[in-house]
């Protein structure tokens, strides 16, 4: 069944309940302030287009952060509230609770027009996938929209079980639109050569990612303190880098396969003798006793960066280093750098990866950022999400 959104939807004198992705990062020192607006920025067509085509009531509704089922004023959707009161240039009320029987006052009431309910997560109902928080939710809208791609691979009572009560009258918004149609330029037939780029600490952690797209890319490159293991494996020396037993096992299990031949390990590397310390060149794959790899070398990077020029499809999950710290970004920014003076599709998720491509300035010069890092990786391994699944069939 095809999946379908809301510019097929009659939207007009309705009362829309849409789901987002309003998990933004806000100010450690100031929590009223949110430090990336990105998520909240790019929901704004969907919420917009709902507006300008007759919607009669828009109740919006999202999770932030991990509140664990309890009321938590340091989670409170407040400064987002505020904020896209002043995208929309008008108000927003945010409900004191998501499911009180003031939510529903509020749509009666003449003057409301947008109402933001309190965060889903402070209620035990939403991680459950409860069926009876679900129906609640429900009765503010007879048309749902889910526009949060970052929560799509959750099986969440606002991503999941809700679609129970809107057979026939569940849309997906233009953010997820753009997200499953750039994913499905991956999983499809990419153009040859089609890249990879995986980075990021643990092995464990893109495992299946990594097995899942041996078979399909012309080359795997490999980068972060996750090469450490698959040099271990193959009987370099990694001095004391990030390097578990678990993951050199895993990564001796992908190096046994058939398609092993593609992947690219880091030549040389930047090290330090403690985290975050005094940066050193390392010009070859083993690594002093005594030291640790935090980035990759020149010479990895002139290779990766030769490999990546030549590809028509690229796809970048997780840095190739501590990038957070100066000293150790040359490799991610490179890459970066690599990538948006390449003429290939390219598509980055993951958190880390998309901080790093909006760190570098060239993030005008990629053809998608994914908004869902973990929600990207499981459709790339999976071909499917429980949260678009359910928006295509039902539960």
């Amino acid at each position: 069944m095809a999946l379908k959104f809301i510019d097929e939807a009659d939207i007009d004198g309705k009362k829309i309940l849409a789901r987002f992705d309003f998990n933004v990062p806000l100010d450690k020192d100031d929590k009223s302030k949110i430090s990336d607006t990105s998520r909240i920025d790019l929901a704004l067509e969907t919420i917009q287009y709902l507006l300008d085509n007759g919607a009669s009531r828009l109740t919006l509704m999202s999770h932030h952060g991990r509140p664990k089922g309890k009321v938590n004023k340091d989670f409170s959707l407040e400064p987002v509230a505020k904020y896209l009161a002043d995208k929309l240039g008008q108000e927003v009320i945010l409900a004191e609770s998501a499911v009180d029987s003031g939510v529903k006052e509020l749509l009666t009431l003449p003057k409301t027009k947008i109402v933001l309910l309190e965060n889903l997560r402070f209620n035990p109902g939403e991680e459950s996938n409860d069926e009876e928080f679900a129906g609640k939710l429900a009765q503010y809208g007879e048309v749902y929209v889910n526009d949060a791609f970052g929560a799509a691979h959750r099986e969440h009572a606002s991503t999941h079980i809700i679609n129970k009560y809107f057979l026939s009258r569940s849309y997906g918004g233009f953010l997820l639109k753009k997200e499953i149609t750039a994913l499905d330029k991956i999983l499809g037939k990419p153009q040859k050569p089609f890249v990879a780029i995986v980075g990021g600490a643990k092995v464990s952690d893109k495992i299946k990612t990594i097995e899942k797209l041996i078979v399909t890319v012309d080359s795997l490159i490999i980068g972060g303190a996750m090469a450490y293991p698959f040099l271990k494996a193959k009987g370099f020396e990694v001095g004391s880098s990030l390097c578990s037993d678990e993951d050199i096992v895993l990564a001796q299990r992908i190096l046994k396969a058939d398609k092993a031949n593609k992947i690219q390990l880091p030549q040389d590397h930047i090290v330090s003798n403690e985290f975050g310390g005094a940066p050193t060149e390392c010009d070859q794959r083993n690594i002093p006793s005594d030291m640790m790899g935090l980035d990759i070398g020149p010479l990895t990077l002139a290779s990766y960066s030769a490999i990546i020029n030549e590809a028509n499809t690229i796809l970048w999950n997780g840095p190739m280093g501590l990038f957070e710290n100066t000293d150790y970004a040359k490799g991610t920014m490179g890459v970066a750098k690599a990538i948006a003076d390449s003429n290939g599709y390219s598509l980055v998720g993951g958190g880390d990866s998309v901080s790093a491509v909006n760190k570098s300035g060239f993030a005008s010069e990629f053809s998608h950022i994914s908004t869902g890092g973990g929600a990207s990786l499981e459709y790339i391994e999976k071909g499917e999400l429980p949260g678009v699944k359910a928006l295509r069939f039902g539960v």
